[in-house]
């Protein structure tokens, strides 16, 4: 199943499946919530490429969620809006214009909208973000156990509160608002590609077969 939707700049966002016969669980990723953070759409499709077979869970992979904001190299999407801070949350609050800005409303961008019409569609058992440039595993709702089995596969440490404010989070409406386990694996900044591929593979492959 490949789905996708349009951008203000008529970018698609895709929705792409692995199935599985068995398919214990599902598991959603998402990469480039934030335009200037490239580095998980590319290891998506570094997984997507190797065509993994004989999966234990159902993979839904949204290897770029915000390709409007990568094309113009912001961390915001088209309409200047941090996707990060756009979700329905009990804590959303109107923001300053900024790069944090959280929209002029919870829930008013299409990107946003698209990722909660996929996990009212598909129920997912637990969720990846990937962001930069931390270097961390942050994790929200009930997913302590998932992300220290994360951060010992990376070994990046693991970090439940990230240190500042985050109305409106996706981590906040999945991960505590949802019940969801959430994770948001931050990756460190200027790695090569190989190396973070190596880092990050066994983390991909743990989902689709072990978790």
């Amino acid at each position: 199943m490949n789905k996708d939707r349009l951008t203000l700049l008529n970018n698609k966002i895709e929705l792409i499946e692995l199935s599985s016969e068995v398919q214990k669980k599902t598991i959603l990723v998402i990469g480039v919530f934030h335009g200037d953070e490239p580095d998980g759409q590319m290891l998506i499709e570094k997984f997507l490429k190797n065509k993994p077979k004989n999966l234990k869970n159902r993979m839904l992979f949204i290897p770029c969620l915000n390709p409007d904001g990568k094309r113009l190299n912001t961390r915001t999407n088209a309409n200047g809006v941090d996707l990060n801070r756009n979700y329905p949350t009990l804590n959303w609050v109107l923001s300053e214009r900024n790069e944090y800005f959280g929209g002029d409303s919870s829930g008013s961008e299409i990107e946003t909208r698209f990722v909660i019409d996929v996990i009212n569609e598909h129920s997912p058992d637990a969720i990846l973000s990937i962001h930069a440039p931390y270097k961390v595993v942050n994790y929200d709702g009930p997913a302590k156990e998932l992300a220290l089995k994360i951060s010992e596969l990376t070994g990046y440490p693991l970090q439940q509160d990230i240190g500042y404010p985050t109305p409106g989070s996706f981590g906040t409406y999945c991960g505590i608002e949802k019940n969801i386990p959430t994770i948001t694996l931050e990756l460190p900044e200027n790695v090569e590609p190989e190396y973070l591929w190596v880092c990050i593979k066994p983390v991909f492959e743990y989902l689709a077969f072990s978790y």
